[in-house]
């Protein structure tokens, strides 16, 4: 790659510049239990990806630089929460265990997918009546 081809694609991806008196919006989306505890937000969602294409837990938790025992409890703690597996798992063996995603599980990031992109429309409709109301 040359080095002025990387240095464009860098500086594509950092933040526009912001003077002290520009405003933005941030939020998070994620579904909680009525107890609090998390279902699934930006982590479990990126696992959940993670293991639908490597096709294995231990290869997802390394592909998000995070814990296998964390990555599964993870999981475990929203199959509870949820009342159904998320994944299908399928132990060691020649080729090693694999991990694929349920029926459920699919359906599940596809709502929420469709809901996230729900919420941002609806989002960013109240954040540009916000700073109309403002100037």
């Amino acid at each position: 790659m040359k080095p002025n081809t990387y240095r464009l694609k860098t500086m594509d991806k950092r933040p526009p510049r912001s003077s002290k008196n520009d405003v933005f919006l941030r939020y998070k989306l994620w579904l909680s239990a009525v107890s609090g505890e998390g279902i699934i937000g930006e982590g479990q969602y990126a696992l959940l990806r993670a293991i639908e294409e490597k096709g294995s837990l231990k290869a997802a938790a390394d592909g998000l630089q995070t814990s296998y025992r964390k990555a599964w409890g993870d999981i475990k703690k929203a199959e509870e929460l949820l009342g159904y597996e998320l994944t299908e798992k399928q132990r060691g063996g020649k080729d090693g265990g694999k991990s694929e995603l349920t029926s459920n599980a699919k359906n599940l990031l596809k709502a929420y997918d469709e809901l996230h992109k729900k919420m941002d429309n609806a989002i960013e409709n109240a954040y540009d009546d916000f700073k109309k109301q403002i100037k």
